[in-house]
């Protein structure tokens, strides 16, 4: 009688998708959301999460099962049925049109039109300035999406299905590319919209969040659904073990082997500060080149040293926006150095393109997997030997040795886990973020390299995934090698590093151990404080740590 009095915005019994009659995706599941409530979808990357969700916008059609809308049983042949029925899709990666400006963005496909053909952007201007307000999602309607950062368009995402007038909202991974104050604030705008009737599935890797702000959790394992429960019912680690299937080991730092010698020395670096939208704006920075030299320009990155041994990880910790975006581009060729020097294993690299860097002994992963980390459109195994396609024993007189790439990549996709990839042969575009992201990383880690520069390495992975990547990491520390990381995540960089260099408007503020340093600390750092004028009784920082 109870199950009978619940309402329901959702109800997908028996779904089971499978890909090239092969590839089961998902396996008799049943999901049941309730009207006006926050579901946390949960599991490992490939679990068949964004599957199950794409089956409910309408982007794939089950092989079996049926779906239930507010009670009603429905066939979603497409998105544009799925808004029909109220339902929309925040995606993990953005669907958005970078030189249009927010408010063409949201209006796309939806346009009011004055008479039969006049767009009225004034009246899709007042409803999105409304919507805005209402939800606290604060835009700024004219300005375009390239100049915008990553949070912003994550709000135009919503904005996008809130102006369709969706009730049941979908947001899948939406924190994997945002800030930690990003992060706070989208929590905040989901509760919001929780709170004004919407019902969201919540699809998350982070558990914090999940408990933070679910009131149900369905928790998804190799395509099938192992429990559902309430979130109060179960602590992180027992949802991390259900989702894994183990339990998890905690890894940390605590490696004193014995340092080399510097491999990385970085002599009073400046770089010149990125646009928010500087891929989009590069080509126009070309045509002003003439004009800008009579004028000072501004610098991301100032006055910055720094040495790094042999077996040592250093990480930058900072608020984004704050240089590190211009450090690691300017350290792997993908920009110039406007003073400076930069030398690697002794040599001077300063401004050396990415392929003679490369050739030199470093590895990058990077933080923007789309854009500098692999050819969407290639196969896996192809994206495994981009760097080193041209040499031994991938090629031999200019001619490709397909057997030899295709044994090492599927070594690669094996160890570290690439699901979805049919053995490798699969396009990149085709995985999952996280899939995606375990194949960069498991690229650049079996390349040969003596430096290994990381920015953001598990974002958008999965909680065990995580534990694997920052045990590869260790290891490249234990190999001898050296690690430049760069994470936004506090906890990341607080496990992984003997030094942590925190920097504020592109300049170091401080430079510590990371043996028994403060989070607390590391704040007042990362808002501009510099470490000498940080007060040890204030932290709670032993002068010992200090000196």
């Amino acid at each position: 009688m109870a199950e009978k009095t619940i309402k329901y915005a959702v109800e997908m019994k028996g779904i089971t998708k499978i890909f090239l009659d092969t590839i089961i995706a998902n396996n008799n599941i049943s999901l049941k959301v309730k009207k006006g409530e926050i579901h946390a979808l949960v599991g490992e990357n490939g679990a068949g999460k964004s599957t199950l969700m794409s089956i409910l916008f309408g982007l794939y059609q089950p092989t079996k099962g049926l779906i239930k809308i507010n009670d009603k049983q429905v066939v979603i042949s497409n998105s544009i049925k799925a808004t029909e029925l109220g339902i929309g899709m925040v995606h993990q990666h953005f669907k958005l049109v970078d030189n249009f400006t927010m408010t063409e963005n949201i209006i796309l496909g939806s346009e009011s039109v004055v008479g039969w053909q006049w767009l009225d952007f004034k009246k899709a201007k007042k409803r999105i300035v409304e919507l805005s307000k209402k939800y606290k999602l604060n835009i700024d309607p004219n300005l375009k999406v390239e100049n915008s950062s990553v949070g912003m368009q994550q709000r135009v995402e919503i904005l996008k299905v809130l102006y369709r007038g969706a009730d049941i909202i979908v947001l899948d991974e939406p924190t994997a590319v945002l800030t930690p104050q990003e992060i706070t604030s989208l929590l905040e705008i989901v509760k919001e919209l929780k709170n004004s009737g919407k019902t969201i599935i919540f699809i998350s890797h982070k558990l914090g969040e999940v408990k933070a702000i679910a009131d149900t959790v369905t928790v998804i394992r190799n395509g099938k659904v192992v429990e559902s429960f309430l979130a109060s019912e179960k602590t992180k680690s027992e949802i991390a073990a259900l989702m894994v299937g183990r339990e998890l080991v905690a890894v940390k730092n605590q490696s004193n082997i014995e340092l080399g010698p510097t491999l990385l020395k970085i002599e009073n670096l400046h770089v010149k500060k990125m646009n928010s939208g500087a891929s989009a704006t590069k080509f126009k920075s070309l045509f002003k080149k003439k004009k800008s030299r009579n004028h000072e320009q501004i610098l991301g990155l100032e006055k910055f040293n720094l040495e790094i041994k042999a077996g040592e990880i250093v990480a930058i910790a900072g608020v984004e926006g704050n240089g590190q975006s211009e450090l690691i581009y300017s350290l792997t060729g993908l920009m110039k150095v406007t003073k400076g020097k930069v030398f690697l294993n002794s040599q001077n690299v300063t401004n050396f393109s990415a392929r003679k860097l490369y050739h030199h002994g470093l590895s990058h992963i990077p933080e923007d997997r789309h854009k500098y980390g692999l050819v969407l459109d290639y196969t896996v195994i192809d994206n495994m030997v981009l760097q080193n396609v041209d040499q031994y024993p991938f090629s031999k007189f200019s001619l490709l040795r397909k057997k030899a790439i295709q044994n090492y990549a599927q070594k690669i996709i094996s160890s570290y886990d690439v699901r979805g990839s049919d053995s490798g042969f699969a396009l990149a575009r085709g995985l999952s973020g996280g899939n995606q992201q375990k194949a960069v990383v498991g690229r650049e880690l079996n390349r040969k390299h003596q430096l290994l520069i990381v920015a953001q390495p598990t974002r958008g992975l999965d909680i065990g995934a995580i534990e694997y990547i920052h045990q590869k990491l260790l290891e490249e520390k234990e190999k001898g090698n050296a690690v430049l990381l760069i994470s936004y995540e506090l906890f990341e960089v607080m496990t992984l590093a003997d030094r942590i260099v925190v920097l504020h408007s592109g300049k170091v503020t401080g430079d510590v151990s990371a043996k028994n340093i403060k989070k607390e600390t590391l704040g007042l750092m990362m808002a501009g404080q510099k470490w000498s004028n940080i007060s040890p009784k204030s932290t709670g920082t032993k002068k010992a740590e200090r000196k």
